[in-house]
Parts: structure tokens; C-alpha cells; sequence
């Protein structure tokens, strides 16, 4: 039989109707979710669901009163959705690829943007880097995720892990930085002599600095941010 055939196009790329964890990688840029209940998602990363499932936006008091503060003076461009009920559920983020962690009583805090899924037992909370508003368009948004459960982040091909020791900072760009250890705080410096050999027409040359003793993960892409006016 001819490898081009439509019937051969859908063997190798169905779903795999086996598979029943929670969450399943489908591909490495398609998550499935086996939902039974609650699911915390990035908004608008639904690209299907089969059985009887709804959405909903966070709503304003969802997280608090300080939140709902919070996205109300700045615009805030982390914005997540409840998938609730029963079925599978497909989730993607423009081709990301997508990187499934299982917490168990740890935390990491994830570039809101490259947030795309955790399970509704996890505690979290949306941080802006106030150090940083001023330099970068709206500021940096970053979720920070602790307990028991699965996260899936994203990040624009490979990532890679950076190991922080004691002693042994390590410097990353704000806009490829992913996600790191829940001990770490970065702090931002800028660099002016720096932004002269990336190229960079106007403005300071924007790092993040890690130290301490954890991991910082990467991306090899540097990601532009947009914030959200809230009206979507």
C-alpha cells in the first residue's frame, strides 16, 4: 500500500485511544487531558475536545481581591481558563513544545506565557516583576505553582536546564527564560555596552540573574510578549 493514502495519513497520526493518564503527551506539541472534573488551562489553547466539557474564564474574584487589583492596573497578560467536566481535551500554544511535570510538594515558578496546563489541586499565584515593568513592555508575568499535581509548560523547540550552585550565578535573557525553581528569586540588572553586539537600535540590554541553588530552564527563541486590554 502507498505510504501517501489517506488511510495511512490517519494510522500514523490518530489518537491514541489507550492512553488514559491524566495528562498525555498526544505529540510533543498536543497535550491531552483525560478530564474528570476541573483543569486549569492557558486561554485559548483549546484546540478540541470530545464529551461534555465547559469553559470559563478566571473570573476577576476567582484568585482574590489583590489579583483582581493587580490585572486591573496593569493590564496583566497571564489569563487562564477552567475546563470542567467530562471527555479529552486537546491543548496546544502556537507548535510549542511541550514539557509535562509531575510537582510533589514542590514549586516552580513558570513564565506566564509559557504556562499551558496544571491540575486544580495545585496552589498558584500570577507575580509581576515590578523591577522590570519599566523596561520591558508590561512588565513580566510569571505563575508561581506549588503542591501536588502535573504541570505542562511550553517553550519554542528543545529546552534546556541550567543548574544554579552557590557561588556560580547564572545570566539569562528575560525573554528566553521558561521556568525555574521555586527557591530562586532573579534579580534584573541591565547591561548597556551588552545591547551593543545584539543588535539592539535603542534601550538597555535587560538579564536575569540566578543565585542561589536550583535550575533555571531556557528556550532557544526569545519570545515577545503582549498584554492583554482584559476586553477578550
Amino acid at each position: 500500500m502507498s505510504n501517501y493514502t489517506i488511510r495511512e495519513f490517519i494510522e500514523k497520526t490518530r489518537q491514541d485511544e489507550r492512553e488514559n493518564d491524566y495528562f498525555e503527551l498526544e505529540t510533543e506539541r498536543i497535550l491531552e487531558v483525560n478530564l474528570d472534573g476541573l483543569v486549569w488551562a492557558k486561554t485559548g489553547s483549546m484546540i478540541s475536545y470530545t464529551g461534555q466539557i465547559k469553559f470559563a474564564r478566571e473570573g476577576v474574584m476567582e484568585h482574590g481581591l489583590g489579583t483582581m487589583f493587580k490585572k486591573a492596573l496593569t493590564g496583566e497578560g497571564t489569563s487562564l481558563m477552567k475546563a470542567n467536566g467530562q471527555g479529552r481535551l486537546y491543548l496546544a500554544d502556537q507548535g510549542k513544545k511541550i514539557t509535562i511535570f509531575e510537582l510533589n510538594n514542590e514549586t516552580i515558578t513558570v513564565n506566564g506565557n509559557d504556562l499551558l496546563a496544571f491540575e486544580p489541586g495545585i496552589e498558584w499565584e500570577i507575580k509581576l516583576m515590578r523591577k522590570v515593568a519599566g523596561m520591558m513592555a508590561g512588565g513580566l508575568f510569571n505563575v508561581t505553582l506549588k503542591g501536588k499535581g502535573r504541570v505542562a509548560i511550553t517553550s519554542h523547540y528543545e529546552p534546556l536546564t541550567l543548574l544554579v550552585k552557590p557561588g556560580q550565578p547564572v545570566i539569562t535573557d528575560p525573554n528566553a527564560t521558561v521556568a525555574w525553581s521555586g527557591n530562586l528569586t532573579p534579580e534584573f540588572r541591565t547591561d548597556v555596552s551588552f545591547r551593543t553586539f545584539i543588535g539592539r537600535g535603542s534601550g538597555e540590554s535587560i538579564q536575569m540573574e540566578f543565585q542561589g541553588d536550583g535550575f533555571v530552564i531556557v528556550q532557544p527563541f526569545e519570545e515577545v510578549y503582549t498584554v492583554s486590554n482584559g476586553s477578550s
